[in-house]
């Protein structure tokens, strides 16, 4: 059969169907992991996630390989495919890359902020105020995700905002736990993001280009002191029982 037959032969119908379902499977499997119901280092299991969504292998097959170009899991050989883990050093450079482009964002947007615009953004920090007060770490990530999505899909342009969901999806994979580490991390986090919307609605493009640099800087602080407290859980682990409390006190 030679090539254009075997190309003529496929139902185009049963073509757009299967590419449809592997989009449907992708975003649900990348909303569990953004959402943090899969951690980093779970193992995926194809047959398992058919049986879940009620479709055949092939489009979870197919889901998996997507998720893996955008870095959001890997595929060992033997071993199967695991959400992955985002290392310091990576997540550095991540919010490194982040920083240049939710800054230009705000520069966009500050030119071009209406009052629409700055109702959804308003409601995503009230949200994030109201999960502080009943102190729902999970319900302030959804809407700090939220709000950043909101502002860079304002700004208009649609390549920074693929590059930056990209890099977003990649980052949920590492910071979450930086804003259960220190007692008052979501307390400044709020604080960044009002000084950001404050900005925005005062068109005043630098400023809002600086509160959103101070914002990120302050993220991946909060990522690295998560890193630490970390490290410093898994030392406590490792020693021995009666040597624990007096290395804590050393401290």
């Amino acid at each position: 059969m030679t090539e254009y037959m075997h190309s003529a032969s496929v139902d185009p119908i049963e073509v757009v169907r299967r590419h449809s379902l592997t989009t449907l499977v992708r975003d649900e499997i990348e909303r569990h992991i953004v959402g943090g119901m899969l951690a980093p280092g779970d193992k995926l299991n194809e047959a398992d996630w058919a049986a879940r969504l009620l479709v055949s292998r092939g489009p979870v097959r197919e889901a998996f390989r997507a998720l893996e170009q955008a870095g959001l899991v890997r595929t060992e050989k033997n071993r199967g495919v695991f959400v992955r883990t985002v290392s310091l050093a990576e997540a550095d450079e991540i919010y490194a890359v982040r920083a240049v482009l939710e800054e230009g964002a705000c520069r966009m947007l500050a030119s071009s902020i209406d009052a629409g615009k700055l109702a959804v953004l308003r409601d995503w920090v009230d949200a994030m105020r109201a999960a502080l007060a009943s102190h729902d770490h999970d319900a302030y990530a959804r809407a700090n995700l939220a709000f950043h999505d909101g502002l860079v899909a304002a700004a208009g342009n649609t390549k920074l905002y693929d590059t930056y969901r990209r890099l977003v999806s990649e980052l949920s994979l590492f910071r979450r736990a930086a804003l259960n580490v220190q007692a008052d991390a979501m307390a400044r986090s709020l604080a960044e993001h009002r000084a950001i919307l404050t900005a925005l609605a005062s068109r005043d493009a630098e400023q809002a280009a600086q509160s959103m640099r101070a914002h990120v800087q302050g993220g991946l602080q909060r990522a690295h002191a998560a890193c630490e407290a970390a490290g410093d859980a898994a030392h406590e682990q490792r020693l021995p029982a009666g040597t624990r409390a007096a290395g804590s006190r050393g401290r």
